[in-house]
């Protein structure tokens, strides 16, 4: 690789990091003041190099600054991706004449300085210490300098994936917004011809007395109904995802409220709570859906003629609180496992629905900071689970 090719691919990094210009990094500055410490030197400097200047962006023990490349000590550092350990530069032939050696800038005799490289292999600059007096180069101060050159380069990575977290939230949010507006506008454009035509049936079921077109009148208003119910279903799904607030919500008392909305449909004896269930933040009336959606689901597709074997349970798992609504029904095969959570997804069309419900409660769950799946359960039946952060007891 030629040095211009090389210079402007640490254009490039350099210019991604965001750090040459920027206002001082506490992390950075934290980092030199601990390099000179292990050195043992009053003096400490992260040097990046564009291709026409050096760079310090982070410095201990004297002001930093920008200065000519040719005049940088780093430069051969990056240049050949080793470090280059001291006891006196000026006794270097390679720095006996530089600036920052002979006077004109400073008076460097010890002289420590090792590559800043990124993941990908790029040399941007260096962790360099140094001293007005000499000093033995030891093992240790050569490890050291090693290891916080490492943790440099990490706090670069870690505040690069931070802002591109940002803009990928904020991106997210722009698209929850014109999804969301998208569908409410779809939504009134659908349900106005819609109302038209279901009122126009039942005119036409009042005056019809031959049984063959009532049947047929009967059969299009069930049409416009489930009509009516997918545009719902897909406006629900389109409206929720946008950010659900920090209310405390008692994830048990949810459950029983669920059950009491379902108490037509789902039997409270056929449902058997484990245990106590954990409290969440966010929104109450979304994480009841959730939780409605699962017991409904586990209801309708039990196995013809036999009852319901519900059951619904959580534990910790790490920094998340793990919910699970286990069923006796007729499983999910491995491959669709994933494909029951996408829009309008729909695997057993003999139950009633429009594949919109799994896909709500996912989006829901992952508003909430969380994440949804399935698994087999064991015995036969299936164990929807979601997970959510565990709240802070502070």
């Amino acid at each position: 690789m030629s040095d211009e090719v090389r210079d402007q691919q640490r254009e490039r990094v350099l210019a991604t990091y965001d750090v040459v210009g920027a206002p001082a990094r506490r992390e950075l500055d934290a980092l030199v003041e601990l390099a000179a410490q292990v050195a043992g030197v009053p003096f400490a400097a992260i040097n990046l190099l564009s291709a026409s200047a050096q760079h310090q962006v982070a410095t201990a023990g004297f002001e930093g600054g920008d200065s000519p490349i040719e005049s940088s000590m780093c430069r051969l550092v990056v240049e050949s991706d080793q470090p280059i350990m001291l006891e006196d530069a000026g006794e270097d032939v390679r720095f006996a004449q530089n600036p920052w050696t002979t006077g004109e800038i400073a008076h460097v005799k010890y002289y420590g300085s090792h590559p800043l490289r990124t993941p990908a292999g790029v040399v941007i600059g260096t962790l360099c210490v140094f001293d007005n007096d000499v000093h033995p180069v030891t093992p240790e101060s050569a490890k050291g300098l090693a290891q916080l050159a490492d943790r440099v380069v990490d706090v670069l990575e870690l505040e690069l994936a931070s802002r591109l977290l940002s803009a990928a939230n904020d991106r997210l949010s722009t698209s929850n917004d014109r999804l969301s507006h998208f569908a409410g506008q779809v939504s009134h454009d659908l349900k106005n011809p819609l109302t038209s035509v279901s009122l126009s049936l039942e005119a036409l079921e009042l005056d019809i007395t031959e049984a063959g077109q009532a049947d047929t009148v009967a059969r299009a208003r069930r049409g416009v109904d489930r009509m009516n119910g997918l545009i719902d279903n897909l406006l629900e799904f389109a409206t929720q995802g946008s950010s659900p607030g920090e209310d405390l919500v008692d994830l048990g008392v949810e459950l029983a409220l669920a059950l009491d909305d379902l108490s037509g449909h789902v039997l409270p004896q056929t449902v058997r709570v484990m245990g106590e269930l954990p409290a969440a933040r966010g929104d109450a009336a979304q994480l009841r859906s959730v939780l409605m959606n699962l017991l409904d689901n586990a209801t309708k597709f039990s196995e013809d003629g036999e009852p319901p074997e519900i059951e619904v349970d959580s534990h910790p798992l790490g920094r998340h609180n793990r919910i699970e609504v286990r069923d006796r029904g007729r499983g999910i095969p491995v491959e669709a496992r994933e494909r029951v959570f996408a829009p309008l997804a729909r695997l057993d069309k003999s139950v009633a629905g429009v594949g919109i419900g799994l896909a709500t409660c996912r989006r829901i769950v992952e508003a909430h900071g969380g994440s949804m799946g399935v698994d087999a359960r064991e015995g036969g039946g299936s164990v929807f689970w979601f997970e959510l952060p565990v709240v802070d007891a502070s």
